[in-house]
């Protein structure tokens, strides 16, 4: 991958810096410390701003080449939009688009004065600033060897003056996990099936050992024990066997329920028998962008060592068509004792879950559980690419995680549930079946998980839509987001950290 930038804080600019960046806001108005930066260069930048029409208007920037009175070889004027009433998604932003500008000028080493005209910038909004800049510079090309531009710097080293530098600093370690926790389930997403199947998924979870995360891995043998006839007959057309993650994470010494998370895992899903079609088959190596953001939400919660008591489940498989593979009209019996038709095949992700969340419920008694899963295409023909599906059984854990979800930036809509569209689910030959068809797919795939969670407080979400094939913002272009693992690091924080 890409080499990540360098981050570093101080009250004063890098003489070395071959680029100093300046925000201005709507009315062209710098910070007081970009003042005097201004006023150095005399009256060019006046001259400069008013010959562009330039206009401080986010994501707007003006590159002003040798400027008098300046020691860096460039003055990159970037438009800020807001003053005093920036926010931290507002820091977010600001360091993406400045990171995708100094990486369109192949800049090497950078100084940003973090002074906005109005506004008091805290150690949060400094790191949050540095989060943005990171997320935005992260890039996926480990398997190409030749690259496209042989001129762009290999790595990036940005100085962010700030008063306040070792606040900001002690904000930005917290931060720093969280941006590598996302990295992480950017990679597991962006990664080769070839090179990422169940076991190797298992693997990269067993990383999290280092940080302190208790890591433990059943496999084929212990899941028939304990009935996982669900989860198991998903992997049964692979020759790669399922595994199921189990992830403790101890933030608190107490006699604390746990929260827990629960991730669909398909490494790869062809739809098994029912096979989906050819065209973008390839994406579905996407599959497992849920347990890949429970995966990053843990190495961001041990890595800012996060008070609170987590559990994460991943239920890891692949869907292939063989003559050992699970077809439509088998009847599945599930670890609660729930019995399930099977009228599709490529319905798989469900099956999954029902053993992952039944496990979950019964081992560990959590408080709450949240499942994340690329679920359905339902979802993204209703909300698009921008925003998840939430469906939940209790209305306090919605409301918190889409307040989490308005913090971050990364937004939910909550979605119904109820007595009809679990009607659609019952079968003719067992307790249920495992699609209700094309109509309200997403909400009976979400009433399907409801029957396994034993009444524990519940939410899905459904990011099919949000964590692959992402669109490009301001902190991201990749193909995998990464989405999740920011909502629940700020879930927790929100809601459940001590």
């Amino acid at each position: 991958m890409t080499s990540l930038p360098q981050i570093s804080f101080s009250k004063s600019p890098d003489d070395g810096a071959a680029a100093l960046v300046v925000f201005l806001d709507v009315d062209n108005k710098a910070g007081e410390a970009g003042r005097e930066v201004l006023a150095a260069a005399g009256d060019a930048i006046d001259r400069a701003l008013a010959a562009t029409a330039f206009a401080g208007k986010p994501g707007v920037a003006l590159d002003l080449l040798a400027p008098a009175g300046i020691k860096a070889d460039r003055l990159l004027l970037v438009g800020a939009g807001v003053g005093a009433e920036a926010d931290l998604k507002t820091a977010l932003k600001l360091g993406g688009q400045v990171a995708g500008k100094l990486k369109e000028l192949k800049v090497k080493a950078a100084s940003v004065l973090l002074d906005i005209n109005g506004l008091t910038v805290t150690p949060e909004f400094a790191a949050e600033f540095a989060l943005g800049l990171r997320l935005r510079t992260y890039a996926f090309d480990k398997y190409k060897t030749a690259k496209k531009d042989d001129d762009a710097p290999e790595s990036l080293a940005v100085t962010i003056v700030v008063d306040g530098a070792g606040k900001a600093r002690k904000a930005w370690a917290d931060a720093e996990a969280v941006a590598e926790g996302v990295e992480l389930a950017r990679n597991l997403v962006n990664e080769a099936p070839n090179h990422l199947g169940p076991s190797d998924f298992a693997d990269e979870a067993r990383k999290l050992e280092k940080l302190g995360v208790d890591v433990e891995i059943l496999d084929e043998k212990d899941m028939k024990k304990l009935g996982m006839g669900a989860l198991l007959a998903v992997g049964k057309g692979s020759v790669r066997a399922p595994r199921l993650a189990v992830l403790k994470w101890k933030g608190v010494d107490v006699d604390q329920a746990p929260i827990a998370f629960i991730g669909k895992g398909l490494v790869f899903d062809s739809g098994g028998i029912s096979i989906k079609p050819a065209a973008s088959m390839e994406d579905m190596k996407g599959d497992m962008a849920g347990a890949a953001a429970v995966t990053g939400l843990f190495h961001a919660l041990a890595g800012r060592k996060a008070k609170v008591n987590a559990i994460g489940i991943l239920g890891i498989a692949e869907n292939l068509p063989d003559g050992g593979s699970y077809r439509p009209g088998d009847i599945l019996k599930s670890m609660s004792g729930q019995t399930i038709e099977v009228v599709n095949t490529d319905a798989e992700g469900r099956l999954v879950l029902a053993d992952a969340l039944w496990y979950c419920q019964d081992r560990f008694k959590p408080a709450a559980m949240i499942d994340l899963a690329t679920l359905t295409g339902a979802i993204v023909v209703a909300l698009g690419q921008h925003i998840a599906g939430l469906f939940s059984s209790d209305d306090t854990l919605a409301a918190n995680l889409v307040q989490a979800g308005e913090d971050v930036g990364e937004h939910l809509w909550r979605m119904p549930l109820g007595p009809e569209y679990d009607k659609l689910i019952d079968s003719k030959f067992a307790d249920m079946k495992n699609s209700g068809g094309r109509h309200g797919g997403s909400i009976t795939a979400a009433q399907f998980l409801k029957r396994f969670t034993n009444n524990v407080a519940w939410a899905h979400l459904d990011i099919a839509g949000t964590a692959m094939g992402s669109p490009d913002t301001d902190i991201n272009r990749s193909w995998a987001s990464g989405y999740g693992v920011r909502l629940l690091d700020q879930l927790v924080r929100n809601a459940y950290e001590v």
